[in-house]
């Protein structure tokens, strides 16, 4: 039986190793995806080449930029000095991103 049990617990483990469960939720992953991708213009929600154009919540309502549609679409198309992303990134990460940016804009990034 301790036998049995161990066995199991080492085939669990190993599974585990190789097969990791998604342990990161959606705004620690957009967080990451967007250190990853974003930052160099936006660190902190800022906007280094607009930068009466940042991410943080009152301008982002003032642009009609404060929904995941509209967010969502920014990243994939790009616009102004915004490269698209649409190539570069998959859609399940633009989501990622947006929820971090708005989970994010709620405290002026102050997170």
């Amino acid at each position: 039986m301790k036998t049995t049990n161990m066995k199991i617990l080492a085939i669990i483990m190993l599974l585990t190793f190789f097969f990791p469960i998604e342990g990161i939720n959606a705004i620690e992953s957009g967080k990451i995806l967007f250190k990853n991708n974003c930052s160099v213009c936006h660190l902190g929600g800022n906007n280094i080449i607009i930068p009466e154009k940042n991410l943080k919540h009152k301008t982002l309502e003032a642009n009609g930029m404060n929904s995941e549609s509209a967010i969502n679409y920014q990243i994939i198309n790009g616009k102004n000095g915004m490269p698209a992303f649409g190539g570069r990134l998959k859609e399940e990460e633009v989501k990622k991103i947006t929820s971090y940016v708005l989970e994010q804009a709620a405290t002026n990034f102050e997170n």
